[in-house]
């Protein structure tokens, strides 16, 4: 059934500015297909992607590859925590390593700070209920990387947190530091994928996606997933890179604006794009409350040009080359998601939520 939302059940916040957006009920604009191989079908009401299972199962080979060789190098370089940074507007990329790591951090207390979720309790909604049932107990870290945000979080929350990955070489490294961070009876990592993911429903009390939504190639599924292990009461966050949102009565992305981010694709191993709106009208599907948005790129803006910066250094062009082919073509590609920000065509979204007890 779908959810019937009140206005103050909705809150969009690109650049501080509220926006509305059209009800469930209307039909979601025509999405174009991507060079990741995916044929996209767009139904108006949803996100919908149909791809052949050998589409499906190449773009999950690619992704894994990709990380497999590239996660190493990133570590090496950045650290574990393997997403963007936040930064307060038009911060200087003249920064140590330890402040881009510390933006790193940062990232995720204000993701938790935009979703409410600001000690180990969920929030003020869930007073009436016993205290020990307030505490957040489980996470789900839904494209872990090699595992900061888990441990980060299991930390933070004393929580059970369990981080899922395409990646095999991914899934054993988060492991490894888990245990050597002493962490291994709170946090653990394995293989799966995210639109089927290998837990019963509801056992989640926070639900944690960062910069995985982009790989996804059925949005649509991914939502799903995500509200269905999510526990009652458990809150959503999902962090990702969005295309912008299109104008009223637009149809797609101009042709050059969708070259770009096919360009962007053939590297990291992405499927078609979506806007912060599109995933809002998902959830909108599912009986979710307190839905919360906001464009974020502005405060992320410094990062590809600190990563180039990094990939220059002598250091990172050692690393760069003893790493392999795709993070070869990763740096190359860098100058296009800087691009892609300043022309205003990628958005850094965050979308929230809560699931009804």
């Amino acid at each position: 059934m779908k959810a019937t939302l009140s206005p103050s059940s909705l809150t969009c916040l690109p650049h501080r500015k509220v926006s509305s957006f059209q009800s469930p009920s209307l039909l979601l604009r025509t999405l174009r297909p991507s060079s990741a191989s995916m044929t996209m079908t767009a139904a108006r009401g949803n996100v919908a992607v149909t791809a052949s299972a050998t589409s499906v199962e190449k773009l999950r080979q690619g992704i894994a590859e990709f990380y497999n060789e590239t996660s190493g190098l990133w570590e090496e370089i950045w650290g574990d925590h393997m997403h963007h940074g936040f930064y307060d507007p038009d911060s200087s990329v003249q920064l140590s390593d330890s402040g881009h790591r510390e933006a790193q951090i940062r990232m995720i207390e204000e993701s938790l700070r935009f979703a409410g979720v600001t000690g180990p309790f969920l929030n003020t909604l869930l007073l009436m209920i016993d205290e020990e049932e307030k505490k957040i107990k489980r996470v789900v870290d839904v494209g872990c990387g090699i595992g900061g945000s888990s441990r980060y979080l299991a930390s933070k929350f004393g929580a059970e947190c369990i981080g899922i990955t395409l990646s095999p070489f991914q899934a054993k490294r988060a492991n490894d530091l888990a245990a050597a961070q002493s962490l291994s009876h709170k946090v653990s990592f394995q293989v799966a994928d995210a639109l089927e993911q290998p837990f019963e429903d509801g056992r989640f009390d926070l639900v944690w996606s960062m910069e995985s939504g982009e790989h996804m190639p059925d949005k649509a599924k991914f939502v799903n997933e995500l509200v269905r292990v999510a526990a009652p009461g458990g809150k959503i966050i999902i962090v990702t890179w969005c295309h912008r949102n299109l104008s009223e009565g637009e149809e797609a992305l101009q042709p050059w604006e969708q070259d770009l981010l096919n360009k962007i694709c053939k590297t990291f191993y992405l499927p078609a794009w979506c806007s912060t709106s599109d995933y809002v009208k998902l959830l909108q599907s599912h009986s979710i409350q307190d839905i919360k948005c906001a464009d974020w790129s502005e405060n992320v803006a410094p990062f590809w040009p600190a990563v180039i910066q990094t990939a220059l250094t002598w250091k990172g062009l050692v690393s760069l080359l003893r790493s392999g082919m795709k993070s070869i073509k990763g740096a190359l590609t860098m100058p296009l998601m800087i691009k892609g920000y300043k022309k205003g065509i990628i958005k850094f979204g965050i979308i929230t939520c809560q699931k009804p007890l």
